[in-house]
């Protein structure tokens, strides 16, 4: 009996040890300076342009943070009249032109600063930055099957 329990015990210890992984934790400080550094190496910015770049990109990136968490909220409940889902369909849509709109005007305000050429380097920097980090992150993640997870159900309405 006690050597039953003990293989039982060791068993489930092993499985809670081998399951465990290293959980990263995410700064959002590191992130930024990630991100800026890579885009400074990818851009060749000159330590005078990057002073004067990154002030508005992060004024862009607040604005734009802004509108994401609108759209978020907009997708937490699902609204159950077809008029509210119009409603919400158009408030998103409005929030999608604000973000390219946010875009454009931070794009000019970077050219006033920045030699065009190297405004599209920033560009091309800060996508490529964002695909190697979340793919590199995703590496880290168990891989599910697509679809819905079990625990979720999702409503479907006829």
């Amino acid at each position: 009996m006690k050597r039953s329990l003990f293989v039982s015990i060791a068993f489930f210890l092993s499985v809670a040890l081998c399951a465990e992984e290293p959980q990263q934790k995410f700064s959002p400080e590191k992130f930024q300076a990630d991100l800026e550094q890579y885009i400074t190496n990818e851009a060749c910015l000159t330590p005078q342009e990057a002073t004067k770049f990154f002030p508005l990109y992060r004024e862009m990136q607040k604005k734009q943070r802004s509108v994401y968490n609108q759209m978020q909220a907009l997708g937490m409940i699902k609204p159950t009249e077809e008029a509210e889902c119009r409603k919400a369909i158009q408030k998103r849509d409005e929030l999608e032109v604000e973000l390219k709109s946010i875009l454009q005007t931070y794009h000019n305000k970077f050219m006033g600063v920045l030699p065009a050429s190297k405004v599209f380097d920033v560009i091309m920097a800060e996508s490529k930055f964002h695909r190697k980090t979340f793919r590199n992150w995703g590496q880290g993640q168990q891989r599910r099957p697509p679809g819905p997870r079990p625990t979720e159900r999702k409503e479907h309405r006829k």
